[in-house]
């Protein structure tokens, strides 16, 4: 396990922070001593938890040619037929799935194939359950083209603590399942909208795992 370089310029800020912090209890003395040691617990344990955030796990990249591999670490909290307005403009089958602030936050390439689509929408930040947070939330759109099965959409979106999103796909290039191509800093949702056929093996609520948790099969060569 690794910390992934998006979080680089969040942890110098965030140690220094820290060391301005500690120094003034520590140096003056202006706290009795047990509060003294319990404000560095407490802020030795956020700052911990910021560098989990950034936490990076080391997978095995899985390739399976006929399904779609799950593109985020979390919970799945929509499986539902939508209309898709922004590239497809027709009905798709939605999978969305919620990442906490506690999840891994690097995004994956759930299938194979070329990149089709790349498109960065700036926007509000509603919480990620939100029903509006799908088009009116900061979020970017990958379409990666399966030279089999066709086309996939997936969206990264923002919530209500994430104010970045990181995609690193580029239009024209080439994808490979299970590799990385975002991340998005402290959690939020990312949707797979698949074709209508697609079978869905997962159930609302259910964790998944980035690269390694089958989301759905497509409807031949699976």
């Amino acid at each position: 396990m690794h910390l992934h370089r998006e979080g680089t310029p969040t942890l110098l800020l965030g140690a220094a922070v820290l060391c301005f912090s500690l120094f003034p209890l520590w140096k003056w003395d202006p706290l009795p001593q047990w509060l003294t040691i319990l404000l560095t617990i407490a802020l030795l344990v956020v700052y911990g938890i910021v560098v989990y955030f950034f936490r990076v796990p080391h997978r095995k990249e899985q390739r399976e040619d006929g399904w779609v591999m799950a593109p985020a670490d979390g919970k799945v909290v929509a499986i539902e037929e939508v209309h898709e307005g922004e590239y497809f403009k027709d009905r798709r089958l939605q999978v969305s799935i919620f990442m906490s602030p506690l999840n891994v936050h690097v995004n994956y390439y759930p299938i194979g194939g070329v990149t089709s689509y790349y498109k960065y929408h700036p926007g509000k930040y509603l919480v990620a359950w939100h029903p509006k947070s799908s088009t009116e939330n900061e979020r970017s759109t990958v379409v990666v083209k399966h030279p089999k099965h066709g086309e996939v959409l997936f969206r990264q979106i923002a919530g209500a603590l994430a104010r970045r999103i990181c995609t690193y796909s580029e239009e024209g290039k080439g994808a490979e399942q299970g590799t990385e191509f975002g991340f998005i800093k402290f959690g939020s949702r990312v949707d797979l909208l698949l074709p209508l056929d697609a079978v869905v093996e997962v159930q609302l609520g259910q964790k998944v795992t980035g690269t390694a948790t089958r989301i759905a099969r497509f409807s031949t060569g699976a």
